[in-house]
């Protein structure tokens, strides 16, 4: 199976920016979704972006909508999410995840921590 490796969170002050990297073992144009979710600490696990095989359809958690991109980098087999103008309500870990037609591939997650 492909596995996913998360990479770029850390720690920013309220405003800031931070873009995550997804890189996967196979082509990132096999899944026909990609998507990043993030559970922070006591919550459930949610979806805060997705987007399509070709790219042509994003979607984005109302709580997110206008500050995160979720882009694809075929060239690199890169999922990206660029976001910006963090809260601190943004605080958790971010996974990325892979959909097949049989199987889903979750990557091992990376922390973000937004504080002042």
């Amino acid at each position: 199976q492909v596995q996913l490796v998360e990479s770029g969170g850390g720690w920013v002050q309220p405003g800031g920016s931070l873009r995550l990297s997804c890189k996967s073992s196979g082509s990132i144009d096999s899944p026909y979704l990609m998507d990043w979710h993030r559970q922070a600490p006591g919550k459930r696990r949610e979806m805060v972006a997705q987007i399509n095989s070709s790219g042509g359809m994003k979607t984005y958690a109302n709580s997110v909508r206008g500050r995160f991109t979720i882009s694809r980098d075929s060239a690199e087999n890169t999922l990206l999410l660029q976001m910006s103008n963090l809260l601190p309500e943004d605080t958790g870990v971010y996974y990325c995840r892979a959909l097949y037609m049989d199987y889903t591939s979750w990557g091992q997650g990376t922390q973000v921590t937004v504080s002042s």
